[in-house]
């Protein structure tokens, strides 16, 4: 008997992304609107279809909230037919084009773009689009901002809705940039565009627009904290029991760990969250899990992540090996407490690809020892940092120094030559 043959797949649906802006129909060029016009299938938000002229008839189907999880639904619904999505603006930057183009595939959706918010907001500003941050608050939370705050600086912000600018303004203020000018432009492009002004510390308008963009010049406050864009924070910007990587022997662990963009860190005893905050503010395209078997730690942990701008930080209260099961894999780890712990450090160097990097740091003689046993095994780099403060002496100044950090940083690589081999 001859084998049945395999399932025919349902034709991929035929779907063209459009961008439509505050001006609506009158303003989409004609490939858009011919794509909509011969649309037997019209999906959007309810703002976005109403745009519309009666001469769409295709049918109107409403994104549904939250919008992500159905999105493979509404396309296999409508399986073979010809599928026009809208999309505001630009659908490839933090629109709806993402989403698609990741379930049907590159090279699969035909997107017909439209000037993005940020672009109208830079032309009215008189900004440079590449000299301008932009921050989205579109489903996530305001702290998500902090890390963009530098004196002078220039950030866009997407807006969530009417609310938003007086979040952002309360937000600015907390953090000691209450001097800074903002504008908040509403429904860029169409007939009721407006700009509202203010600063942070005296926003003085009530909720507008729900459409809208919010830019921010900002200003440090005099006194207010100062962040840098480099690892090395100050220690009092961290709550702490007195757990927590101190700033000197933090800058050189994230130089060992060196970040790059869209990695991922374990940071395995996590104390405060400092490697693990640091690392994702390094690019916002950076991921960290931290691992604390502590719940009081932990809870301080993803509180120091918010306030310090990275609240994507993924916080795993456990006590590590067991709690690394099932996480994704690293790019690199780092293991800050725990090495003394049965099977701690291989789960940790077993769960690392080829190329990843595992940086451990102790100042007990023990976990010297076992790192030293690492370093003959893997190789890598042994090193001892050594940092002393000035400190009163009576009348005088003196140099007490901190505990001598030993740290083996190394690059899992198989065809490296360990420690006293040929080269």
């Amino acid at each position: 008997m001859a084998p049945a043959p395999p399932p025919t797949p349902a034709p991929a649906p035929h779907v063209t992304v459009v961008g439509i802006g505050a001006d609506g129909w009158d303003g989409l060029p004609a490939a858009s609107q011919d794509a909509l016009l011969s649309a037997q299938v019209l999906v959007g938000g309810a703002r976005q279809l109403a745009l519309l002229p009666p001469g769409c008839t295709g049918e109107r189907v409403e994104w549904p909230s939250p919008l992500r999880p159905a999105v493979p639904r509404i396309l296999a619904a409508h399986a073979g037919r010809r599928v026009s999505v809208l999309a505001s603006g630009d659908p490839m930057f933090y629109g709806i084009g993402r989403a698609l183009t990741e379930v049907l595939g590159e090279g699969t959706v035909h997107v017909l773009p439209y000037p993005s918010s940020v672009s109208y907001a830079c032309a009215r500003l008189g900004w440079q689009v590449e000299d301008t941050e932009v921050v989205t608050l579109v489903g996530r939370p305001t702290a998500r901002l902090t890390a963009a705050l530098h004196d002078r600086r220039r950030v866009l912000v997407l807006s969530a809705g009417a609310a938003t600018p007086s979040d952002v303004a309360a937000h600015l203020s907390g953090l000691g940039f209450g001097a800074s000018r903002m504008r908040v432009l509403e429904q860029l492009g169409g007939e009721r565009e407006n700009i509202a002004e203010g600063t942070a510390a005296a926003w003085p308008h009530p909720p507008g627009d729900p459409l809208n963009v919010i830019a921010v010049d900002c200003r440090r406050d005099p006194g207010a904290p100062r962040a840098g864009a480099v690892p090395g924070l100050p220690d009092d910007a961290y709550e702490h029991d007195g757990q927590l990587t101190k700033r000197h022997v933090r800058a050189a662990t994230l130089g060992a760990l060196a970040p790059a963009p869209g990695e991922l860190l374990w940071d395995v005893g996590g104390g405060s969250g400092s490697i693990a905050i640091e690392w994702m503010r390094t690019h916002p395209s950076c991921r960290a899990v931290t691992v604390e078997r502590d719940p009081v730690r932990a809870e301080r942990i993803a509180r120091n992540a918010a306030r310090l701008g990275v609240p994507a930080l993924r916080v795993v209260t456990g006590a590590a090996p067991d709690a690394l099961g099932g996480l994704p894999a690293p790019d690199a780890v780092f293991v800050g407490g725990g090495l003394t712990v049965p099977g701690l450090l291989d789960a940790c160097w077993d769960a690392l690809p080829d190329g990843g990097r595992l940086v451990a740091n102790t100042v007990t003689l023990e976990s010297e020892a076992l790192l030293a046993d690492r370093y003959r095994r893997h190789g890598g780099d042994l090193v001892r940092l050594a940092v002393a403060h000035a400190v009163p002496v009576g009348g005088f100044t003196g140099w007490r120094q901190a505990m001598p950090v030993t740290q083996w940083a190394v690059e899992k690589n198989p065809y490296r030559p360990l420690p006293g081999e040929d080269r």
